[in-house]
């Protein structure tokens, strides 16, 4: 964990160190072992996995199987080659949205959908005439499932579901969802980006076919890390076609897993760094660090209420949320409150619409847009209290 307590002089001016509240974008500070194992894999696994049978390119290789088993162990999965490793989440809910979608297909998904779940959905009903339905979540984020399931048609081929929203932080019922999409035969999708080294997830208890994660956020590795799990009965069309080291004769994408949705070069040294962070989560537990950030956005919650003219988005105090807390100030333009809490007191949030405007019409926050902190593994109830300070301070009438 990375001091962040004390100011710093750099040339000859005083800069304030950072309270890092936008952990629902990527974490902050990784583990050390994350880059302790990214400089390894550089210095010892820097070779082409696959591509070769020379041992660098063997220990290449190696890196992405050690971190296929990690993430198997972390999200109750079978066969570590139903991982598709990729860049990111929105990769990853790409390749099933466009992998699965066939023309004239139906699609429900929820009003709490990040734009990597809505834009390919919106591209896909414009290019094969793809029908969606957005289920309506309510301003607390919660959804009706009665009202779900009257959405479906002889043609649902897919059900997508954020498990958290990054706006609101309430909760999904994934389990009920899937059971109700198997009930129809429509494959079930899960956008764990808020959710994955967060909570328990597990593929196989949750009935989830498909599981879209990113390495930089709760699961601690680096940026431009991800993937895709893809249930072994499910054939989905690769997003790339090209190069696997694999069937190099053959004219077609391989059919063998994981090299049919993979080619290309991966990103060896950031799995390498994905794997230490997710082994950093699975010794802390997702369980312990759920209640972690629960408290702290309790704490935060109970000490911004005393802010005249504030609204908090999403579950109320008590109620089961992810670590994040968005809010409004009456009178207080979002995005100029997010910029001198980074100025004046250092403190870096998030703030605008991210990424999911729907979300904001059923917050009904489309004009005004807001502020979210978000919290992490390795946030203090110091750190809430000095964002509770600052954001008092800032909306104190002049």
């Amino acid at each position: 964990m990375v001091d962040r307590s004390t100011n710093r002089t750099e040339g000859g001016c005083e800069v304030k160190e950072v309270i890092y509240l936008d952990h629902a974008a990527t974490s902050w500070p990784k583990p050390p072992a994350v880059g302790e194992a990214m400089l390894h894999a550089l210095d010892v696994a820097g070779a082409n996995p696959g591509r070769g049978s020379h041992r660098m390119a063997v220990q290449a290789s190696r890196v992405l199987f050690d971190t296929r088993k990690v993430l198997s162990s972390l999200f109750g999965i079978s066969n570590a080659n139903d991982i598709a490793l990729g860049s990111n989440t929105t990769e990853a809910l790409n390749l099933a949205i466009q992998g699965c979608l066939r023309e004239g297909d139906h699609v429900i998904a929820t009003m709490a959908e990040h734009n990597s779940v809505r834009r390919p959905l919106e591209y896909m009903r414009r290019i094969r005439n793809v029908e969606v339905d957005y289920v309506p979540v309510n301003a607390a984020g919660d959804i009706d499932l009665v009202q779900l399931e009257r959405l479906f048609r002889p043609n649902t081929r897919l059900v997508v579901c954020t498990h958290s929203s990054n706006l609101l932080g309430s909760i999904l019922p994934i389990g009920e969802i899937s059971l109700i999409s198997r009930k129809y035969g429509a494959t079930f999708l899960v956008d764990a980006a808020q959710s994955a080294g967060i909570m328990p997830v597990d593929v196989q208890q949750l009935g989830i076919d498909m599981l879209a994660f990113p390495g930089h956020k709760g699961l601690l590795g680096p940026q431009g890390t991800g993937g895709l799990y893809i249930a072994p009965e499910l054939d989905l069309e690769p997003l790339l076609h090209g190069g696997t080291g694999s069937q190099s004769e053959a004219i077609q994408q391989p059919l063998v897993r994981p090299d049919r949705y993979e080619a290309g070069t991966p990103n060896t040294v950031g799995m390498a760094g994905l794997a230490a962070g997710v082994r950093q989560v699975m010794e802390l537990t997702p369980e312990a660090i759920y209640k972690h950030e629960w408290e702290l956005t309790q704490h935060m919650m109970q000490g911004l209420s005393s802010v005249a003219g504030i609204r908090m988005l999403g579950p109320e105090l008590g109620q089961p949320r992810t670590g994040l807390v968005s809010f409004t100030v009456e009178g207080y333009d979002s995005a100029q409150l997010a910029f001198q809490l980074d100025r004046r007191y250092g403190i870096a949030v998030r703030s605008g619409f991210h990424c999911t405007p729907l979300a904001h019409e059923s917050a009904g926050t489309t004009l005004s847009g807001a502020v979210r902190a978000s919290v992490g593994y390795s946030t203090t109830s110091q750190e809430i209290d000095a964002l509770i300070h600052a954001v008092n301070e800032l909306t104190i009438p002049r």
